[in-house]
Formats: C-alpha cells, structure tokens, sequence
C-alpha cells in the first residue's frame, strides 16, 4: 500500500484537493510537507494507498521528534499547527490515522473521525486537540488501536473534561480494540473499569495521570484477561495494590508509579511479569519472599518508597533462576540495610543497578567483577566502605556513582584497569575526613575518557593529578576536598576543555585564578577554601556561579563586572582581602539571586542599584567597612530571605520600604550605628523571620509588642542598645521557642553557606545557617530595661540561652527557672560552697529543694542527639555550654556576678573557655565545609 508502489490507480482527485486544502490550513515551518505536490498524491510523505483502489487508506502526520519537548534539535520547527482537520472527511477509506505529537491548539476533536468506520489505528495524543470525546467513536468498530492520551487543557479540572460517567459508554463497542491509552483524560473509575470488562480482547490499557482512585477498584471479577500491559501510574489510588491485578495471569508489564499505594510490600504478583514499576509509593516492609521467583523480570523499579530490610534473600533466589533476565534493578530512595550479597554478581544480564540513598553497609561484593554487561552503577548515600579491585573489570561501565560513603583504603590503577567505557566517575566520603587515598601512577594512562569526574574529600593530592593528563572530553571536574596542595598544572590549561562545571574547593591550591578556562552557558566555579591570591579576576561571560570564598585575593571588585558577567546568579568573594567599593555594575546582574562578599575590607557606601535585580534571595555584606544607610532599592526583593549588614559602619534609622521584604528569615543588622526607634512593622510584616539581630547599635525606646507575632523565630538579639521600658510580657508567645524542631533544614542550606554569631555574657558562638533551627535564643543585655523578669518567659521550653544581664531589673527571678542544670558538665560541680551567696538558687546540690520542676533550658533536639542526630558529641557541648552561660552567666547576672569560691572559680571558667574555644573552632570548620 506504499505510495510508491500505485500504478495500477493513481490519486483520487477530490482526495488530493482535501490534502491541499488540508495542507494550506496547517502551519508548517519545516517543510514536512513540502512533497505534497503533484498530481499524485499517493507519493507523497505520509500518504500511502490502497494498491487497487487507489484511494488513501494511510495518513502518518506524527511528528518526527515525539515523547518529548527537548528530545531533539528544533523540536517546534517539525511541529505541525493550525485549527482546520476539516477537509480530512473526504478520506472515507482511511485505516490508519496517526496526528500525534502536533499543535492543532484550540481545535475541538472532530466529530467526523467518527464517521471513518474503516478506522483501525487512531492517534491524536498530544495533538492539541481539546473538548470531550464525540460519542460517535463508538462506530468505529474495527478499531484496534485508540490513544487519546494528553488531550486535556491545561486550565480544565481532569475529572470534568469528558463529562458524566457515561461518556465512555462508546469504548464498550469497540470490541476489538487491543491498545488504548486514554493517559491524562481524567473520570470517575467505575465507568471505566466496568466497561473495560466488555473488551476482551485487549492487551494493553494506559491510564496514566486520570485523577482515578481507589473507591471503585473492588471489581468482583475481570473479563480482559488477555491483558499484558497495565499502566495506572500517576494517580491516587491510596489503597494497597488492588487485588484483581492477580489475576492478570499473562500480565508482563505493570507500572503503578507515583499512585499513592500504601501498605506492605505485595506477595502474590503474577510469575509472567517482565516488567514491573512500583516506585514513588508509599509501601513498606520488607520485600515479598516470592519477588525473587519472578525470572522473567527484566526491569524491577521500587525507588522511593519506604522499604527496609535485607535483600539477600530476593537476590539468592532470583540468582538461582536458569533463566534470569533481569536488566535494571532500582531500589533508590528506601531503608534497605545489610550487606550487598555475593549472588548479585552471578545475575550477569544486569545492565542497570541503582541502590543510592539506602543504608547499604558493608564491601561490594567481589562478584561484581563478573557482571560484564554492567551499564550503570550507584551506590550513592550509602554506609558502604570498601571496593574490590574486580569493579575494574566492568569494561561495558558507562557510569559510576559511588559518591558519599564512609570508604576505606587504597584506589590503584586495578580499580580502574578496563573501565574503557566509562564517561561519569563520582566517588566520596560521606563526611569532610579523608580516609580513602588514590595511589595512581603519575605515568599511568587511563583507558577511559570521561565526561564527568566527581572526586570528594578522598586524597588525590599532595599533586594535581596528572592521570588526567589525557582527559580532554571533560565538561564535569570536581577535585574538592582532594587534599591537593599545587598550582593547576599547564597541562591542565592545554587540553583545552569546555567545562559546565569546575569544583576545586577545599584545597590548598595556590596561584593565580584560572580565568581562561572556556565554560559552556549557565557553568559552576566553586574555588573556594584554596590559596589563590593576587587580584580577582573576570571569568567567560557564560559563568553563571562564581564561588571564590575563603582565599587571599586582593584588590578591587572589577568595576565592570555585571557587564562582563551578566548571567552570574550565585556569587561569593567573601573571606579574602579585597578592597574598594561596591562596583555599580552589580545593578546589571538582573539574575543575581546569592551576593555574598562578607568578611573583606570592602568600604564606601552599598550603591543603590537593586531595583532590577529583580531575583535576590541572599545579601551579605557583613564584617566589612561599609558606611551609609541601607539603599531602598533593596525594598523590590519581595523574595528576599537574608540580609546580613553586620559589622560595618551602616548608620541612620531603618527604612521604612524594608517592611516589603516579608520573606526574610535572617535579618543581621548588628555592630553598626543604626539609630531610632525599633520599628513595629518588623513584628508586623516579617512573619517568617528566625533570625532577628540589631545587637550593638544606637536603637532607643521600648521594645516594641509587635516582635511577640514573629512566630518563627528563634534567635531575638538586640543586645547593647539603648532600649528603655519593659520586658513585654508577649515574648512568651514566641512560638518556635515553645516546640520542637522544624523541617529547615534543606531549606536554610540552600541560602548560603554564612553563619551568625549569638553572645552568652561576651563569648561569641557562630552557627551555620542550615542549623539555625537548632538555637534559640533571646540576648536583651546591656540596655536600660526596668521592670520585672516576666514569668511568661518561663513557658519558652525550648530556650537555650537568656541573657538579660546589664540592665535595671528588679523584683524575683521566676521560680520556675531557679533550679541549677544537672546535666553534663555539672555533675561534677557537686560540692555546695560553689554557688554561696545566690539566694535565688535552688535544687542540687543545694539543701533547698526547687518548688516545682521545669522543662526550661531543656536544648532543642536533645532527644535527637541521644540517637546521634546532631553530629559529634563536641558539637552537643557546644549547645550545653550555651545553655550553662545563659543560666549561670546570663541569668543569674541580673542580681549581681556569680558568686564562687575562688579555687572554684577558677577551675569553671578555665573549663568554660576551653570548650566554648573548641566549640567556636568546631562550628567554623563546619561552616566552611
């Protein structure tokens, strides 16, 4: 029926005159249909007819890029568009119609195609053909395959757009349809469930994305039992998986993905299945005994879901099949624990294996050399920690992800011997201590060339490593935390790479910045933690994060730097010696959205050139010598979530514009010369505050009631001010400071990598950002407060440090918060005579008992670190230590110094520095990390 093949009857002409028309009424920028001339139409691309007849029984107008926007170059020039199908009613003998993956935008589906009874194959997915299903399809009886997939408006609820259940009626006449994908649709289940019964005949059935869910699945019996492809993905089912699939006994396909199924994981799956995708879930439990009988599994995807346990016994069984297929096995995302079996090297079919973000423990196994048609791999986020020497064996290893693990040992040459395939490489230690070391020829020549290198805090050092001598089709080096101590060799600079990423931090490389390095559009720099010096320098205008932080470079901003680098979005300087000004170019960055250059010798005023930068999220511009008053072009960034003016020589009162800035979390004003009243509408506009500090600044007046609605908060320093008035009593309604800890975490990392600085009578603590969840915290010392301690601020639970020394308080300290602390360090204070002379005290060791026990003090997340979730026990002094100053230094401070015997004395405070020194050192490692 090829076109090409008619002699015997050429092209109707009324056929030929409806594809012209058809043709002049479609948009066509690529010329898909630039063939269609001439008299005989049957010759024409994608059109094909009848050999006898003559007449076209075969139209194929499918785009040539489908499935996705991106999949090929010039995607949209192959897209056929227009509003006008009409004139295809004249193609009475068609049989075959495929339209799919097309822009006929704002064209209802038309009625006529149900008047093509010859019709056997019909396809108008992602077609942009829109409104409801004619009911007319139901006369195309000889219609074996339909899909109508993605048909709906973007702007139309799912379950409306075909109308009452009994739209689908029509499908239950369609007998001898095999194939029917209806993905995207949306309707109520039971219609179609019980009019899949009436089609015997199918075998596959998509239903993917159709809002169904799980109050109509209880179906008594199935009728299409020849069915080998079931796909429910993307819906709501929130059931278990629905019992009648059990009884799908040629069933080779199933993909229930992303449908909300819950309970434990299933026993009774079918044996035929080939296939079978249960991810993005919420099953649990450990894996069914008999999923390891399924040998004719070819591709097995659980990815995150909640699964735990062992798979030894799954992978024993599934080895000892004689005829085992399986492919791809993913179990990302889940609790699995143990050891990797031996046995998973004897299933030598596997091409695929991805096991990341489990808690794997244990060696890869030796076996694993075997698996020679090894594709990809990775253990990534594992508590794996040794590799053989027979994963150099995998010669067909495209990619290796073996990244964020606790390794251990030696890599040689034999770990990578006849990886002559592979193009990613990403290896790591879980944490920032090196205890994987690469012990590689400096003359060894790689039989790979990689696209990707991803090396974390293992020991390629004390060199540059010069087995990357021959690798020049790199876009992706990362070397950080490499343990390199070196200048970038110039070797380096000659294979003239191309890169998309370059990550060299946390080293001590020296030398001069590597600005003539070519990057392809939207790159990644990150420099920092190394020795770099001299002047910072301009990179290639591609570069869209530029992460210098932590080196010695000096100098001044290049003063055209927004216009040489105009798609910076990410910058960081801070941490070296730079000098100057604020270049004014900044104001061209219009997708700047992280400016970090803190902590530098930068001065003059901050330019006022904001306004159209229009994506800011992050401001730091602390601990420099910066003067002048905040620019109120800063008010735009209605996004803003960090504005850090801290230690510089700011002054004048607070703008009232910065109130639009409502999506602040940190506000870091302290140890300037701000002046003026503290302004209500922090308390008013700023609700998701966490971070308030104006500490050491020229404020006056009362503290305003309004800071009682920053609900979120949970550092409140405004220390060393000039304030006068009350405490207000409100301040026991800071929420956060009443619960527990908040889901973040993620959330502040992803802001910056600075930190604040909190005070416990003169002592500085800095915290990272990313566990600013973790502190609470209310300085109010060194002002001219009056009044009485308010005994709402006992019901703040969670409160670590209280400091409200050094103001004109008077009256009782609440009984509640009277009571020594007994944890840690002060068990060993038990002799009574160290704290003589504070009559406030009480409890032990002291012979007054305290009239009532409280939960104040107790540290946010101190059941959390009983399981280990806070890290090293040096970190968790630190917050105790917070917590001994804030009662003993801080609170007790009201009446008067601490009153200690004086061998004592000395032996607390002795003690108290050298943790709170060790603690500083502590936290800023971690902070630069």
């Amino acid at each position: 029926m090829n076109g090409g093949d008619v002699e015997a009857a050429g092209c109707h002409d009324d056929e030929r005159k409806a594809l012209l028309e058809f043709k002049h009424g479609v948009m066509d920028l690529s010329g898909r249909l630039s063939s269609w001339v001439g008299q005989d139409c049957c010759k024409w691309k994608g059109v094909s007819c009848h050999n006898r007849t003559g007449r076209v029984v075969h139209l194929k107008l499918r785009n040539p890029c489908p499935n996705c926007e991106w999949c090929c170059k010039g995607h949209e020039l192959h897209i056929l568009g227009g509003d006008k199908i009409s004139p295809l009613l004249v193609l009475k003998d068609l049989n075959y119609l495929d339209l799919s993956w097309n822009a006929f935008f704002e064209t209802e589906i038309p009625a006529f195609l149900g008047s093509l009874r010859k019709l056997r194959y019909l396809n108008l997915s992602n077609s942009g053909l829109d409104g409801p299903i004619p009911h007319n399809f139901g006369n195309l009886s000889r219609l074996t395959y339909l899909d109508l997939s993605t048909l709906q408006d973007a702007h139309q609820d799912p379950l409306v757009i075909m109308g009452d259940r009994h739209d689908v009626e029509w499908l239950s006449r369609l007998s001898f349809l095999k194939y029917i994908n209806l993905g995207g649709l949306g309707f109520p289940y039971r219609a179609v469930t019980q009019t899949l019964n009436n089609l015997p005949s199918l075998e596959e059935l998509h239903l993917p994305e159709c809002g169904l869910s799980s109050a109509d699945l209880n179906l008594s019996f199935v009728n299409f039992t020849s069915l080998r492809v079931l796909d429910l993905s993307g819906n709501n089912l929130n059931s278990t998986l629905p019992h009648w699939v059990f009884n799908l006994k040629n069933l080779v396909h199933l993909d229930l993905s992303g449908s909300n199924l819950s309970g434990q994981f299933p026993d009774g799956i079918v044996d035929s299945l080939e296939h079978l995708d249960l991810s993005d879930n919420g099953i649990g439990g450990p894996l069914s005994s008999n999923l390891g009988k399924l040998c004719n599994l070819r591709t097995l995807k659980l990815s995150h879901n909640a699964i735990s346990g062992e798979i030894t016994d799954f992978v024993n069984k599934l080895s000892a099949c004689s005829n085992y297929s399986l492919e791809t096995l993913d179990l990302r995302f889940n609790a699995f624990m143990g050891n990797l079996p031996e046995t998973l090297g004897y299933i030598k079919s596997l091409k695929v294996l991805q096991l990341q973000n489990n808690s794997f423990q244990g060696k890869i196994p030796e076996s694993i050399g075997n698996l020679s048609s090894l594709e990809q791999v990775s253990l990534r986020n594992n508590r794996i920690s040794f590799i053989p020497e027979s994963l150099g064996q995998l010669c067909k290893l495209v990619v290796l992800d073996i990244s964020n693990n606790p390794w251990e040992g030696v890599i040689t040459e034999a770990h990578l011997v006849n990886l002559s395939s592979l193009e990613e490489f990403s290896i790591g230690n879980e944490s920032h201590n090196i205890s994987m070391v690469f012990s590689i020829s400096s003359n060894w020549i790689p039989p790979f060339n990689l696209r990707q290198l991803d090396i974390q805090s293992c020991q390629s050092g004390p060199k540059f490593p010069t087995w990357l001598q021959n690798q020049n089709q790199l876009n992706i080096l990362e070397l950080k935390n490499a343990s390199i101590s070196d200048t970038i060799p110039d070797w380096f600079f000659q294979l003239d790479l191309q890169l998309d990423t370059l990550d060299l931090a946390h080293n001590n490389i020296s030398g001069r910045l590597p600005n003539k390095l070519r990057f392809f559009a939207d790159s990644t720099i990150n420099l920092g933690s190394n020795q770099f010096d001299g002047p910072l320098t301009l990179f290639s205008s591609n570069i869209s994060t530029l992460l210098l932080n932590n080196n010695m470079l000096s100098g001044s901003i290049p003063s055209d730097i927004g216009k040489a680098m105009p798609m910076l979005t990410h910058l960081d300087f801070s941490w070296n010696s730079l000098n100057g000004g604020i270049p004014l170019s900044i104001g061209n960055l219009t997708q700047l959205e992280f400016f970090i250059i803190s902590d530098n010798h930068l001065s003059g005023q901050v330019p006022d050139v904001w306004k159209d930068v229009m994506g800011l999220r992050a401001l730091d511009v602390s601990n420099n010598m910066l003067s002048g008053t905040i620019p109120k072009s800063i008010s735009f960034h209605l996004m803003l979530n960090l504005l850090l003016l801290s230690n510089n020589n700011f002054s004048g009162e607070l703008p009232s514009s910065l109130q639009y800035c409502s999506f602040l979390v940190s506000l870091d004003l302290g140890d300037n010369k701000f002046s003026g009243k503290l302004p209500p509408w922090i308390g008013e506009n700023m609700g998701h505050l966490m971070n308030l500090r104006l500490t050491a600044n020229f404020f006056s007046g009362n503290i305003p009631p309004e800071f009682c609605g920053l609900s979120m908060l949970h550092i409140l320093d405004i220390s060393r001010n000039n304030l006068s008035g009350h405490i207000p009593h409100c301040l026991g309604n800071l929420n956060e400071m009443k619960s527990g800890r908040i889901d973040v975490e993620e959330f502040l990392a992803s802001l910056t990598n600075g930190s604040l600085k909190t005070v416990t009578k003169g002592r500085e603590m800095e915290y990272s950002y990313s566990k600013l969840y973790l502190v609470d915290s209310i300085d109010l010392s060194d002002n001219n407060l009056s009044g009485e301690i308010p005994a709402e601020l006992t019901s703040l639970i969670g409160l670590q440090t209280l400091n409200l020394s050094a103001n004109r308080l008077t009256g009782k300290i609440p009984s509640s918060i009277g009571k020594i602390p007994t944890a840690n360090q002060f068990l060993t204070f038990d002799d009574p005579s160290i704290y003589q002379g504070n009559v406030g005290l009480c409890g032990k060791p002291l012979d007054n008992d305290c009239l009532g026990s409280s939960q104040f003090g107790t540290p946010r997340g101190e059941k959390e670190e009983k399981d280990g979730d806070l890290g090293d026990k040096t970190e968790k002094v630190g917050f105790y230590i917070s917590i001994a100053l804030g009662f003993i230094v801080g609170f007790w401070g009201v009446f008067g110094s601490l009153i200690i015997n004086k061998s004592w004395r000395y032996t607390y405070f002795g003690f108290v520095q050298r943790m709170c020194n060790l603690c500083e050192r502590i936290l800023l490692n971690r902070i630069r990390a």
